[in-house]
This record gives C-alpha cells, structure tokens and sequence, in this order.
C-alpha cells in the first residue's frame, strides 16, 4: 500500500511495531569511542541492564500486541536492530544507540510524507537508519521522504530551569531540534509540544515543510518534559482524552476549545516488579558506568502516565494498558471498545502502544476539524 496517514484515529490498515532487543546507550563527551578492556566492560554493563529474561517477557507482550492489530486486520511490520547499537563518533563526543523500541519517536507520517526528525539525544543520531529498509519497500510505490538537518549537538544546548521546585530542561534555540513524539497529527492541524525534546525553531522548521496546506500550534505550558502521547492524546473528531495532572481549563491548549474534553487523573502506578528491577538492576548498573564518566539513563523510568499511552485501531476501538481498569471505565464510558493487554515493562522501555507504533497507512483524507 502507499503510505496515507493523517491522523491518530482513522482505522489503520498498515502498522510499524517497534522490537524490544535493545541494550543500555552509552555517552561519552571526547570524539573517541573506548577501546580494550574499558570497551569490553562498558558493553557488558550496557547488556546487563536489559537481561535476555526481561527481554523475552517484553517481546511476549509485543507479540501478543501484533495478534491484536493483525486480527483487527492490519498489517504489522517489524524493523530490524541491526546495527542500532554500534559504537559511533561525531563533533567530539562518542555513543552507542540502544534499540528500536520506540519507532514513532523520529518518524512523522504525515499524509503521504515521511519527516526523519533530528533528536536532541545523542545516543539517538543513527537511530532512524534501523527503518531504512521499510522506507525503501514503500518508495516502490512513492512518498515524500524528508530529513531534518543533523544537528550538531555541541556546548550546553540543554538548559536547566527550575519551575515549583522542580527542576526540568528546555532546549536552547541554536539549531533545528526536536523529536516526532512531540506532535499530535490531526489532519490539517498538528500540535506541537515545545519542551525538553523540541525547539521553536522545530516547530518552526517543520510547518515550514509541511506548507500552507497544514498548521502547526505549538504549546509549551502543559508539560515541561518530553513527547505529548501521554498528555494529550485525540481519539476522534471533537473529542480529546487530557491528562489531568498536566492540563486543566486554564492551561488547555486553545485549539480544543470546541472539542469535548476528557481529563483524567485515575493513573495507577508502577508494577511492584518493575520498582524492583529498577532499584536492583537499573540503579546499580548506572553507578557502574557513571565511574567511567559516561551518560546514560538507566536511573530513570517514564512517568507512570505512559500507562495512558493507548494506540487507537480505528474511531471506536482502542489498545490500552489492562492495569489501567480507570482508563478502561472513562473509555468505555465514551463509547469505545477497549483491548486490555499486557505491558508491564513500559516504564523500563520508555514507552508503550502508542510510543512504539507508527501507524503508516490508515483509511481516510485530509480535512479539518477545526474550521
């Protein structure tokens, strides 16, 4: 099929799922990756922190997720990680990419169009490579293929700030950054999320791409971290699922000033499990490598909000965290038919059903719903 995307709730017919084989990034700040026996103990550390056994368990639950959309009647497609891991060097600091987990993060399906976008992670830089051969199958029958310029990443472009005692980062405006997790498509119109993992100039770089035919808003006062499918998630035409903590009345974008809006505040927290490994496993593995004076982010999961994260099979059918009985409620209640599956490890991952899809064909046009 050709590649026809234009929005998160139209029934998809053609899905990327992402593969959890994946090891911990490490970030060096010189030009020149490790060699010898301090090679050899960095790439232990980094395969230790993601054991075989929590990689099964992970990709027991993708498969189960695959069965769900396959019997739905889409296709699934799956990437492969070969070569996401590899050692690379550019400007003066060295890294390694870590998976394909997460492939909606730097790819924007936007019609028939395709946008590489250029992350603010370093360990990120090569990562779009691992789709390459997916995009080569779809050129056989035609798309618009972009790429952002590749940034730099040099100095102190990630600048802290402190807002009600918390201390969060937004991103310096010195060249083009930002991540495709960071908008929300709903036909003519996106909205983008400035914050830790996008730039005005981003924003500004991508509507300057898309061109008149689209509009891209940004807002930047509903969460200060990264990517938006766990605030701000649209399920159909005029009605919006919000995340409470982050928006309320007064912060809400006004966009959706017409639409119905659900808040919802009812987020269960952390599998036992998972709060475990992470103190265990992750936690230990991070001092490890921080004696090497290397970057990595094994002392932090995602937001308990990422159980919010639900990927949509069409207007009235939804794939969502089966711990998450309150959301399940408040969908239900609107109407939609809701597929509870399993995916504990999200928060290790850094993602969930959403965050590692990329949903390339889906029935449906280009309109607005806003005008």
């Amino acid at each position: 099929m050709k590649i026809n995307s234009f929005n998160e709730w139209d029934k998809v017919l053609e899905v990327i799922v992402g593969v959890p084989d994946t090891t911990a990034y490490v970030t060096l700040p010189s030009g020149n990756p490790p060699t010898g026996e301090t090679l050899e103990i960095l790439t232990d550390l980094a395969q230790q922190a993601f054991p075989k056994v929590l990689l099964d368990e992970v990709e027991e639950d993708f498969d189960n997720f695959c069965k769900a959309i396959t019997a739905f009647g889409a296709k699934v497609i799956r990437p492969t990680s070969k070569y996401v891991r590899e050692w690379f060097s550019h400007a003066g600091w060295s890294s390694t990419g870590t998976n394909l987990y997460n492939v909606r993060d730097l790819h924007l399906v936007v019609g028939n169009t395709v946008i590489e976008s250029p992350s603010q992670m370093k360990h990120r830089y090569f990562e779009a490579q691992g789709l390459r051969d997916i995009w080569y199958e779809y050129f056989k029958e035609g798309f618009r293929w972009v790429c952002a310029p590749k940034p730099r990443l040099e100095g102190d472009y990630m600048i802290p700030f402190y807002e009600n005692g918390n201390k969060y980062h937004k991103l310096a405006e010195t060249e083009i950054l930002f991540e495709a997790a960071n908008t929300v498509r709903m036909g003519r119109d996106l909205l983008f999320l400035v914050s830790a993992s996008g730039n005005y100039l981003g924003a500004k770089w991508l509507q300057s791409v898309l061109g008149d035919q689209y509009r891209v808003h940004t807002t930047e006062g509903i969460y200060r971290s990264a990517h938006i499918d766990s605030t701000v998630i649209c399920l159909r035409p005029g009605l919006v699922l919000l995340n409470g903590e982050r928006v309320s009345p007064d912060n809400c974008p006004p966009i959706y000033d017409k639409w119905e809006k659900i808040y919802f505040n009812d987020i269960i927290s952390y599998p036992t499990e998972v709060l475990d490994f992470h103190r265990d496993v992750s936690m230990k593995i991070h001092e490890k490598l921080n004696r090497y004076n290397v970057q990595n982010d094994l002392n932090t999961m995602t937001s308990i909000w990422t159980g919010m994260n639900l990927f949509s099979l069409d207007q009235e059918t939804v794939i969502v965290d089966e711990r998450q009985t309150g959301l399940i409620k408040t969908l239900e209640k609107h109407r939609f038919t809701c597929i509870p599956l399993k995916m504990n490890n999200q928060y290790l991952m850094k993602g969930a059903f959403h965050c590692s899809t990329l949903d390339t064909v889906r029935e449906g046009t280009l309109e607005s719903y806003f005008d």
